[in-house]
């Protein structure tokens, strides 16, 4: 086995296994005569602390496909792909003020759960379905491969190695300790995320400036390879297809934010596990200003690693490792691992920590969110209605390893796929349209009834399929031909909202369903603090996309 660590690395990197282990059995463990209950394991007690909660969001959230993904979008396409992080950041804001004062004035476990309150069992039961599908066989596998394709790439572990390593690592605190072990364990993850990261960020903007610094490097970058800081693509851009202009704006990026920040099991359960409301706006504001500095140790990287490769003057100073694994425009998700193995003895193992966190803990969360549904949605009502807390829990930790080794399977046949972030995108986006689409009119159309969201969100899948693959066969008007992806997810989305919109008026002529959310402004009312933030990350960002329109 090849293998560019040294001893100091392998220190650093077992003592920060041996801590996220440490804090996560010490958590997980049981008070003397208790028995957990389903709140205790699937909802951390609702004991989560604001802090704990925005710490516990951003390490859910980055993971493999960011540090690899978006690094290795930054090195195809640049800048433009931060957008995802920015928009997050207001996305986050929407969420605090409008979503979760009515998520957790229902008391859910579950978003499936909440879908039974307002519709049915059975719209509850169909979307279960989608999304265990959705964690397992996208998000699961996905995490899997990108992280063992930085251990083979880094380490020169074997690809089959390292997702089972990864897997029996995530699996040996997260399985017996459930949400709560999960959070707590991620405030330290989210320190080596963040951490590593910046290390990571610093050594290649150094390395492109020649070891004048970070800001040297950054005028560097800006003026070698000035396209790639523009943050709006025009149609000549061969990245457009991935990023179309104006429409990341106001079209199908707000699907896929809204979706993933709003109605995802494994990033909202965290927010539902908080001591009160205002705690989990808190969290959430914390997480929506942290969002606005990943791209610095994502995105960046991916550029300069894209400078240095192109540059035959910087390259050959590198010596004889800065040769091996080279990134390529076609194969960009090499760029993040490569840059690793040119860190110094010592940061490589802190760097490399940092990417085993944003994994692991990411790989935690999923588990935990699986198996959540899977009990308090499938097991629970039709398996076992008069199950006790003891075997709620244990169902709980069979799911997500029976999960895990399916993830474990499907992980490495998901070799030779580009840009891994847009894959998980673009197949995530053929589900969630449907499924936000249900839940905005759910949330503020008391008209919604049950039947026209079942119509509308099996409706989607054919909708989505239609402009993914579909409208390259039968059409040949531009307007659907190679229709960009996020802009197959705003017209699947719209049209969704049209087809239930028009079957609750017909089925009810315009009266109000039964199960109809009651809105008043006392709901969504907001403190100061949370107000105040909420401008300063819109000034903010504003700020940004000035810089950086084109």
């Amino acid at each position: 086995m090849s293998t560019n660590f040294e001893l100091l690395d392998y220190v650093i990197f077992i003592g920060y296994a041996i801590l996220i282990l440490g804090i996560g059995l010490w958590v997980s463990r049981d008070k003397k005569g208790h028995q957990k209950t389903a709140e205790d394991y699937f909802l951390a007690s609702k004991s989560l602390p604001w802090w704990a909660i925005g710490a516990s969001l951003i390490a859910a959230n980055i993971s493999a496909e960011q540090f690899i993904g978006m690094s290795g979008s930054g090195f195809a396409s640049g800048l433009a792909i931060a957008s995802y992080e920015w928009m997050a950041a207001i996305t986050l804001i929407i969420v605090g003020k409008y979503f979760l004062p009515i998520f957790i004035k229902k008391g859910i476990y579950t978003i499936p759960g909440f879908v039974e309150s307002r519709y049915s069992t059975n719209l509850k039961t169909i979307l279960a379905v989608f999304w265990i599908a959705l964690y397992v066989f996208v998000n699961l596998a996905s995490v899997l491969y990108l992280g063992a394709l930085a251990l083979e790439t880094i380490i020169g572990v074997p690809m089959l190695y390292g997702v089972i390593g990864l897997a029996l690592f995530s699996a040996a605190y997260s399985l017996y300790g459930g949400l709560s072990a999960v959070a707590w364990t991620d405030v330290i993850q989210v320190v080596f995320l963040v951490l590593g990261g910046v290390v990571t960020t610093y050594l290649a903007l150094n390395t492109v400036s020649g070891g004048d610094g970070v800001i040297a490097g950054f005028k560097v970058i800006y003026e070698e390879v000035p396209g790639r800081f523009e943050m709006i693509l025009d149609k000549s851009n061969p990245e457009y297809k991935n990023l179309p202009g104006l429409g990341v704006l106001v079209g199908g990026m707000w699907v896929a934010n809204l979706y993933y920040w709003g109605f995802n099991q494994y990033i909202i359960q965290r927010t539902l596990a908080a001591k009160s409301l205002k705690e989990s706006q808190k969290g959430i504001l914390f997480a929506a200003f942290l969002k606005l500095i990943i791209p610095v140790i994502v995105v960046i990287p991916g550029i300069a690693a894209y400078v240095i490769v192109n540059d035959p003057e910087l390259l050959a100073s590198l010596g004889e490792i800065g040769q091996k694994n080279l990134p390529s425009v076609q194969e960009a998700d090499k760029a993040y691992p490569w840059l690793l193995q040119l860190l110094p003895v010592g940061l490589k193992g802190l760097a490399f920590a940092a990417l085993s966190a944003a994994i692991v803990s990411s790989l935690a969360s999923m588990l935990n969110s699986t198996s959540t549904i899977f009990t308090m949605d499938i097991y629970k009502p039709y398996i076992n209605t008069n199950a006790d807390d003891k075997t709620t829990v244990n169902v709980g930790r069979l799911s997500a390893g029976v999960a895990l080794v399916i993830g474990c399977i499907v992980a490495p046949l998901l070799g030779g796929i580009d840009q891994a972030f847009q894959y998980i995108q673009e197949y995530t986006g053929i589900v969630s349209p449907g499924i936000l689409a249900v839940f905005l009119l759910g949330l503020f159309w008391k008209k919604t009834t049950n039947k026209a969201a079942i119509v509308g969100v099996l409706s989607s899948i054919p909708i989505a399929m239609y402009f993914k693959v579909g409208a390259k066969e039968w059409s040949t008007h531009p307007a659907f031909v190679n229709v960009p992806f996020l802009d197959q997810m705003g017209y699947t989305l719209l049209l969704t909202m049209l087809i239930i919109a028009v079957y609750s008026y017909i089925q009810h002529k315009g009266k109000d369903d039964e199960k109809g959310i009651p809105i008043t402004k006392e709901l969504f009312k907001t403190s100061p603090l949370f107000n105040i933030g909420a401008f300063a990350i819109m000034i903010i960002l504003v700020v940004l996309y000035a810089m950086f329109w084109s």
